[in-house]
Order: C-alpha cells, then sequence, then structure tokens
C-alpha cells in the first residue's frame, strides 16, 4: 500500500511511543494500534500488523536491559513457556473472529486498562519475599498460560498483566520484572505473529515503519532508570482510552 510522509511519521512516532511505554510500565500497544487502525481501517490487519513492531520492540529492551547486566533467561523460561503455550490459542481465536466483535473486546480491553490507570495499580503490585514451592510453581504455569492467552489475542495492556503476576506470585523487583516482560513477549509473539502472516493479516510497510519506532523507543527505556513524565504519560493515556473505548464499543452513536 502506499504512505504517505505524514502518515508514516504517526506510525513512527506512535511506535517510539508504544516502545518506550511498554518497556516502563505497560499500555503503549493501545497507541500504536490506535494509529494503525486510523490508516488501515481494519482492526484485524491492525491488531496483526502490531504484532511485527511488539516483538522487534521487546527483543530491543531485553538486549538493552542485558547490556546493563539484567539478564536470567533460565527463570525468564519458567513464565515465557506457559506464556507461548497460550499465545498460540488467543492468536488463533483472533485471527478468525469477526471484526465487529474484536472491535467491542478490545474496547472492553481498553476501559479495563483505564480502570488500572485509575486505580494506580502501582500502590497494591508491591515486591514480596516468596518462595517457589511446586504448588507456587503450577499457580504462575497456569498464571502466565492465561495471560498468553490475552497477549496472544489482544496485546495491547498485557504489560499490567505480566507486572502483578511476576511480582505478586514471583517476588521479583520492578526492575527484574520489567526485564522478565520483555523476554515473555519475545517469546510468545513469535508464535502469536506466525498464526497471523499464515492468515494473511500482517501489513509488512506498516509493521516494519512501527517497529523501527518501537525498537527505538524499547531500547531507550530499558536503559534508563527513570520515570520521568509519568504522570503526563498517565494523563494521555486515560484521554485517549476513554475516547477510542466509547468509539469501539459504540455507546456514543456517530462517534
Amino acid at each position: 500500500m502506499d504512505v504517505s510522509p505524514l502518515q508514516i511519521a504517526i506510525i513512527l512516532l506512535s511506535g517510539v511511543a508504544a516502545g518506550f511505554i511498554n518497556t516502563l510500565a505497560g499500555g503503549g500497544s493501545f497507541i500504536s494500534l490506535i494509529a494503525l487502525k486510523a490508516i488501515v481501517s481494519d482492526t484485524l490487519i491492525a491488531n496483526a500488523t502490531n504484532r511485527v513492531a511488539i516483538e522487534i520492540g521487546a527483543v530491543m529492551s531485553t538486549l538493552g536491559f542485558r547490556s546493563k547486566g539484567v539478564s536470567d533467561i533460565r527463570m525468564a523460561m519458567h513464565f515465557a513457556i506457559p506464556a507461548l503455550l497460550g499465545a498460540i490459542v488467543g492468536a488463533q481465536v483472533t485471527a478468525n473472529m469477526d471484526e465487529q466483535l474484536l472491535d467491542r473486546v478490545i474496547g472492553v480491553a481498553m476501559l479495563m486498562m483505564l480502570g488500572t490507570l485509575l486505580l494506580d495499580s502501582k500502590k497494591w503490585v508491591k515486591p514480596q519475599q516468596v518462595e517457589l514451592t511446586p504448588k507456587r510453581r503450577a499457580l504462575i504455569y497456569l498464571a502466565f498460560f492465561g495471560i498468553g492467552i490475552y497477549g496472544g489475542a489482544i496485546q495491547a495492556g498485557v504489560g499490567f498483566l505480566l507486572t502483578a503476576a511476576i511480582v505478586m506470585l514471583a517476588g521479583q523487583d520492578l526492575v527484574r520484572t520489567s526485564y522478565f516482560k520483555a523476554v515473555i513477549v519475545a517469546v510468545y509473539t513469535t508464535a502469536a505473529l506466525a498464526i497471523f502472516i499464515y492468515n494473511g493479516q500482517v501489513n509488512w510497510v506498516l509493521g516494519l515503519i512501527l517497529s523501527v519506532g518501537n525498537g527505538a523507543g524499547s531500547w531507550l527505556a530499558s536503559r534508563l532508570a527513570v520515570n520521568r513524565g509519568a504522570k503526563f504519560v498517565r494523563g494521555v493515556l486515560i484521554a485517549v482510552l476513554l475516547v477510542v473505548s466509547v468509539q469501539s464499543l459504540g455507546l456514543i452513536p456517530g462517534l
């Protein structure tokens, strides 16, 4: 498809914002998903194309953390493998879903994330010491399989679910949690992307343009130890999610 300079700029900027926000917190993929939907006017293609950049961003983020000495692939695989299996299920369901139904599902997901932002989840997601007993490991595998289903289906907003699970179930600190998030997403997105490619739903031109921005934003965020501008980002996300979720759910006729 022909892409105008303005559309390229929009996709690049949305990619940078999405990659940066996803690495530090979560929910940034909603921004790139909204930008893609505005250009391709097809939710299924936008949702699938978004995964190209998500994969690149997750890999770049993982490398960024590794360059700073944060790496634990063995433990990461305990989270990533069940998420991978779940993502296969989620992506397969979404690939064959009616576009209007997918719009409604995404709208609900946006409202749920909006609620998370308003409640300020960081107040209740606190690192704690836990013993990884066989029972807890089983709970972790089940939780990440479920999160993988959501990640494979929609992805946007999955960062909040991953953060909660890694911190509360595995007792990891927030720096290592961000690293684990990147590895998990990098692993399960390979399966989801493969399914969307098989179904011919990926727009490679837009996906690769978005990837450039997403990779840059993810690399930058992974190497920063600060969270400057968090209040502003949170405010913008709340406003955007409110408008787009209302539109996706068709709550206001003509919007």
